[in-house]
């Protein structure tokens, strides 16, 4: 594919006339003869006095600064000159407080400099960890080529990495590892789709669709950093008032009609949600959400986005994906990083569960199923960031149970919780699956019941025909709990756990 130049990258990048060089005459390190006249080349080929080039500049109307990799020069290897700059910018963004966004495209540290270059990927990477821990975004474009020390470095740790089309991204590069190893590395091992199967990469992006992928992404952060005010007069500490939603127990239909409802082949669930009530989406990871209900996706969705216009972190159950492959350790290894993401920039997270139960198989078991859900759990439990859940439809055993500590739960008002489908209640007590039935309606299992217990806040009715009442009282949710100091938060999250009783 025809790979832009940098500069032409970042003219379609940037708002037209808004970018400025941060960068000055760089000084490089006593070097041989021949090394300066490799440097000396590599100036008059590129047009550029190293590798490294950083600025500031607006996109979309929103202020970023740029450290970016010049390929031309030197093929974009990392020298001590090229990581003083890369330092300089960062922690200028960093005290400017500004968000940063990386252009890597590197052959990896520079070998005519040795090891004390390759050291240097400590110290970008130092910058990159004072910036984040400060809950300011970094953000990634890996273009082609990216490997070596860099990709090991400062190219992966983005808070959202996006990636281009076909690029070469690997550890090492394709004749190196042939070189050490005596075996190529296969075709599209050191590709942007594979490390996005994987989870390490968000989205893989065209440099002309960049500019709207990182619109998107600022979208949301502009509006996190916004997100101010006193919280709202409240029914509950940390529930609105007059959202829309009934506050309360209410009496609920019949349990096992709930049970059936929540599994009708019809039932709106997660993505119906997020097309009623969610802006500018930026799927996280691998997760995958796909129009059609026979769209496999991914079990467990998590994104970025405004969820009528209050940002936030989405880490949601599509029940639709369930049916093609239950949850498993990778899913809810990939939410407890969302809710990670969401704590260093400083998102409030919202969960969505809608689950039959998480995967029942060897390979489960032997891969650790059941500490990824507690690890997932705790994680919530201790995350200072505002948290609601929304329990959408059914809520199966310890899939369910992993994503509901939260400030504020949100129930459908045939949603139910139970610690085993009704099925495999039935078969411990009574050694068949015929008393399901009874067993849904002896266990409080309902949106009622759930209020009665001081583990649901708010029931809100008409949810299996439509979703606009309920991201109403998400988002007022999502508010107001973002109002209260952490703190006070974590305190209340303690306190609501301990409340629950008979």
């Amino acid at each position: 594919m025809n790979r832009p130049h940098l500069d032409d990258l970042l003219g379609g990048l940037l708002d037209v006339g808004s970018w400025s060089s941060w960068d000055r005459v760089p000084a490089q390190p006593p070097a041989s003869a021949a090394y300066r006249r490799d440097l000396a080349r590599a100036a008059e080929r590129s047009g550029a006095d190293e590798s490294v080039r950083t600025g500031e500049g607006l996109l979309g109307g929103h202020g970023v600064a740029v450290v970016a990799s010049e390929y031309a020069f030197l093929g974009g290897s990392v020298g001590l000159a090229a990581a003083r700059r890369a330092t300089s910018a960062i922690e200028r963004a960093t005290a400017e407080g500004r968000v940063l966004l990386a252009l890597p495209a590197s052959g990896g540290t520079r070998i005519q400099e040795g090891t004390p270059a390759f050291l240097q990927m400590l110290t970008i990477s130092g910058a990159i960890a004072e910036h984040r821990a400060a809950g300011l975004p970094y953000l990634v474009y890996l273009r082609h080529p990216t490997t070596g020390g860099v990709l090991a470095s400062w190219a992966s740790l983005g808070h959202v990495t996006f990636a281009e089309p076909g690029a070469l991204v690997g550890f090492l590069g394709p004749r190196v590892v042939e070189a050490l190893t005596g075996t190529a590395p296969g075709r599209d091992a050191q590709s942007p789709e594979a490390l996005h199967r994987a989870g390490a990469v968000d989205a893989v992006v065209t440099p002309g669709d960049l500019r709207e992928a990182v619109r998107r992404v600022l979208n949301v952060l502009t509006a996190a950093a916004t997100a101010t005010g006193p919280a709202e007069a409240a029914v509950h500490p940390a529930v609105p008032a007059g959202a829309g939603p009934v506050a309360g127990p209410v009496e609920a239909p019949d349990p096992w009609a709930s049970v059936l409802a929540t599994r009708a082949p019809d039932r709106l669930g997660l993505r119906d949600f997020l097309a009623a009530s969610a802006s500018d989406v930026t799927l996280l990871g691998a997760s995958d959400l796909r129009e059609g209900t026979d769209a496999q996706g991914t079990p467990i969705v998590t994104a970025l986005a405004l969820l009528r216009g209050t940002p936030c972190v989405v880490v949601g159950q599509d029940r639709l994906a369930q049916r093609h492959r239950p949850i498993g350790v990778r899913d809810l290894r990939a939410a407890r990083h969302a809710i990670q993401r969401a704590t260093e920039l400083r998102l409030p997270v919202l969960t969505v569960i809608d689950t039959p139960g998480a995967e029942l198989s060897d390979e489960a078991e032997r891969a650790g199923l059941a500490a990824a859900i507690a690890h997932c759990l705790a994680v919530l439990l201790a995350t200072p960031v505002p948290t609601v859940s929304v329990l959408l439809g059914q809520g199966a055993g310890g899939a369910a149970l992993a994503l509901l500590p939260a400030d504020a739960v949100v129930a459908a008002e045939d949603a139910w919780l139970a610690p085993l489908p009704p099925e495999g209640a039935s078969m411990i007590m009574h050694h068949s699956v015929d008393h399901a039935a009874d067993m849904a309606r002896g266990q409080r299992i309902t949106a009622g019941d759930l209020c009665r217990l001081g583990a649901v806040d708010l029931v809100v009715p008409g949810v299996r025909d439509r979703m606009a009442g309920l991201g109403e009282a998400v988002a007022a949710c999502l508010r107001t709990v973002s109002g209260h100091d952490s703190v006070t938060r974590l305190a209340a999250r303690r306190d609501r756990h301990r409340r629950l009783s008979l």
